[in-house]
Parts: structure tokens; sequence; C-alpha cells
């Protein structure tokens, strides 16, 4: 089983027994700048994800054989694919299935037909969130990231690259104690 690397495009499998809709995602997403691969069943994607986790999944609900919600599941319990996020690609609209789909460990429902715009923000958002997961390198002195391109970069340069988070610097209650006793002595 290979790890992700660094210096790769992002990896998302789409899986759909139909072939059109793998085919206009996979043109869609690539443009976007992802590496894609199509399954066109539950089990075709379970064998691939053997070989090579990908970032994210896109995955239907309605399959022959293994259904989406089954597959969702099996990867729920193996530590190697549970941190994959999987979001499922799905004509089913009724309130039990998309909390179905939740209640086995998706990210995320997208219905059929869907809108491009939305299906590739939805996955660029997983796809980050999935490796902001991952563990990051932290030096024990000073606190800096290492981040994907090697170079170490202060941790609030990072999130705020990463998410566009912005921060304001106080003093927890802790550290203040520590501060005030000092200026006692």
């Amino acid at each position: 089983m290979s790890q992700p690397s660094r210096d790769r495009r992002p990896y998302v499998l789409v899986v759909d027994d139909t072939p059109s809709i793998v085919h206009l995602i996979s043109r869609v997403l690539t443009r976007c700048g992802f590496e894609v691969e199509g399954a066109s069943s539950g089990a075709e994607a379970l064998a691939r994800i053997q070989d090579r986790r990908p970032d994210l999944i896109l995955l239907d609900v309605v399959m022959p054989g293994l259904s989406g919600f089954d597959v969702c599941a099996r990867l729920k319990e193996s530590r190697w694919t549970a941190p994959i996020p999987v979001i499922f690609l799905t004509g089913k609209t009724e309130t039990e299935d998309v909390v179905k789909g939740f209640q086995v460990g998706g990210v995320d429902y997208v219905t059929k037909p869907f809108q491009t715009e939305e299906l590739v923000a939805r996955v660029n958002t997983h796809v980050q969130l999935y490796h902001l997961r991952a563990i990051l390198p932290i030096c024990s002195y000073c606190s800096r990231i290492r981040n994907d391109e090697g170079e170490w970069e202060r941790l609030e340069a990072y999130i705020h690259r990463q998410m566009g988070a912005n921060f304001s610097h106080g003093i927890c209650p802790v550290c203040y104690e520590q501060v005030k006793g000092k200026s006692h002595t």
C-alpha cells in the first residue's frame, strides 16, 4: 500500500456504475488539477484502494452488488482507509438516505443532477481538510511547521496560507499567572 506523496496532484477516485458520469466528473476534476480514476462498482473501488489510497472518494449510492453505503462502511472499518473523505453522489434525496450517508461515515452528500461548480468546490474543500488533518512536522523549540515545500514557517503563517484564518494574540490564564509571578520577584 503506497503512501501519498507530497508533491503530487490530489488523487480522487470516482465510483459510479454509469460510465458517462465517471467520464464527466473525471474531465471536470482533471481540468481543476486533480488526478482522477474511475471505478464502476464498489468491489472494484475497494480493490483499487488497497493499492493506492485516494485523497477523496466520490461514491454513488445505488450500484449493483455493494451499495455506496456498504462500501463506505467497509472503508471506515480499516485504519488505512478510514481517514479518506467520502462524498456521496446520488439521486437518492430522501432525508433518511442523506442521514444514512453521514451515519456510515460520509463527509458530504451531493445529489444528481449536480452543478459542476458546486461539486468542484466540495471536492476542493474536503481534500484541503483531509490534508490539514495529516501529521505536520513541528519544531519542538520554535513551533515552526515544515510545509509541503520542505521549508520551515511560522505556525500562524502556515494556517493562514492553508485556511485563510487570521490570528489575534493574547495571553492565556496559565501564562498570565507565570508572567505575573515573575514580575513580583
